[in-house]
């Protein structure tokens, strides 16, 4: 009996019941070519934007250290200790800056019309703050008034009409009779 998955992938089953050892690699055969069909049009996932491809194992060793020395320092309290934390602490510094120019250089020589952007974007870092800055507004609470001043204006204030219409029958009143109401 065959049974055919795919373009790539063959089974066949056996006709006898075979012996533990040759079905056991009928199984591991199978199963490779069956994990190989698999993962050929699945898509590889792609680095992470904070991956660090100039990252070396040589840099993991010396991190190590950068964090141990000062640790052995701080314990011991030795003048030669701290010095060896200094030196530490200067040599993966720079090693990480060496790593990164070593990178850069190999990206810049192996460069391609489809990776031309990418440099671009590495050599010109982040892009500016997509939010505006104001002038007079450094903090928050300003920028806050400002832009609620711009979009919201302040309106003229607003006043109900009177509770009581006036009598259009009845004559005005005179300054007296105001004085008067007003002494009371």
């Amino acid at each position: 009996m065959n049974l055919r998955c795919g373009r790539n992938l063959r089974i066949r089953f056996p006709t006898v019941c075979p012996h533990y050892t040759d079905l056991g690699k009928w199984l591991a055969g199978s199963l490779d070519r069956l994990t190989a069909l698999l993962k050929e049009p699945t898509p590889v996932s792609r680095p992470s934007h904070s991956s660090k491809p100039w990252w070396t194992p040589h840099l993991t060793i010396l991190r190590r250290e950068f964090h141990r020395a000062p640790r052995m320092a701080r314990k011991h309290g030795t003048p030669a200790l701290r010095d060896v934390a200094n030196t530490s602490n200067a040599g993966y510094f720079m090693a990480i800056k060496t790593a990164k120019n070593k990178y850069w250089s190999s990206f810049l020589l192996s460069a391609t019309p489809q990776t031309l952007w990418t440099a671009k974007k590495f050599a010109y870092g982040l892009p500016p703050p997509r939010f505006p800055s104001l002038p007079g507004a450094e903090t928050p609470q300003r920028m806050n008034v400002s832009l609620l001043d711009h979009f919201l204006p302040p309106q003229e204030p607003f006043f109900p009409p009177p509770r009581l219409r006036p009598d259009k029958k009845a004559p005005p009143l005179t300054k007296e009779e105001i004085a008067t109401a007003l002494s009371m």
